[in-house]
C-alpha cells in the first residue's frame, strides 16, 4: 500500500522492539509472516517498522500474533493513555 501521509502508522517502533526482544531478523519475521499467509516482505517491514507503510487491521492482527503479544500492546503508551478509561460516545447525540 503506497504511503499515505508521514507517519503511516503508530505501531511500527514497538513491532521493531518486540521483534528485536524475540531475537527475530527483520528477514526471519517476514518468512514467518509468509508462513502465516502475510505476504510482506523484508523491505516491507522495514517500511512498516519506519513508519513509512501503512498497517491494515488485518496485518496488524496477524503480526502481533505471531510476535505473541496483544494488539494492543503494539500501541504506543502515549496513545494508549489518551483513549483508555474514557467513555468515547460518537458526536451529534443519538447513539445506536
Amino acid at each position: 500500500m503506497p504511503r499515505k501521509k508521514y507517519p503511516a502508522n503508530v505501531v511500527g517502533p514497538k513491532i521493531r522492539i518486540v521483534r528485536g526482544k524475540l531475537g527475530l531478523t527483520q528477514e526471519g519475521f517476514a518468512a514467518r509472516c509468509q508462513l502465516a499467509g502475510l505476504d510482506i516482505s523484508r523491505s516491507t517491514l522495514g517500511q512498516i517498522e519506519a513508519r513509512l507503510r501503512y498497517v491494515s487491521d488485518e496485518e496488524l492482527m496477524v503480526l502481533a500474533s505471531l510476535l505473541g503479544v496483544a494488539v494492543d500492546h503494539l500501541y504506543p503508551e502515549d496513545v494508549l493513555k489518551r483513549y483508555r478509561g474514557k467513555n468515547l460516545k460518537p458526536k451529534g447525540g443519538k447513539s445506536r
